[in-house]
């Protein structure tokens, strides 16, 4: 289920355009490129592809969570009516 779920994430999720946080994100990467020795620079390409793999994954799960808080509240809509006003005889019988 996870899986088709995911399928259906990826198909549906469009990203947000975040054009100006992407350009700050780049000019500050350039310029530690420039600053920084090899070691260092690896080790912030590490961060910061780790930290995208937590944002993706934050992502993911609200979409997940997002689609079970859905799926719950359909479930209690379509049984509302049922649980709400019993059918004329159940009410009868019970009286």
């Amino acid at each position: 289920m996870n899986n088709a779920l995911k399928k259906f994430y990826y198909r549906f999720y469009t990203p947000l355009p975040m054009a100006e946080s992407e350009q700050k994100i780049e000019t500050c990467h350039q310029q530690l490129i420039e600053r920084l020795e090899k070691p260092e620079r690896k080790l912030v390409l590490r961060i910061m592809d780790a930290q995208n793999l937590i944002t993706e994954e934050r992502s993911m799960d609200s979409f997940l969570c997002g689609f079970q808080l859905a799926w719950e509240l359909a479930y209690e809509l379509n049984h509302f009516e049922t649980d709400r006003h019993p059918f004329p005889e159940e009410a009868e019988r019970d009286a």
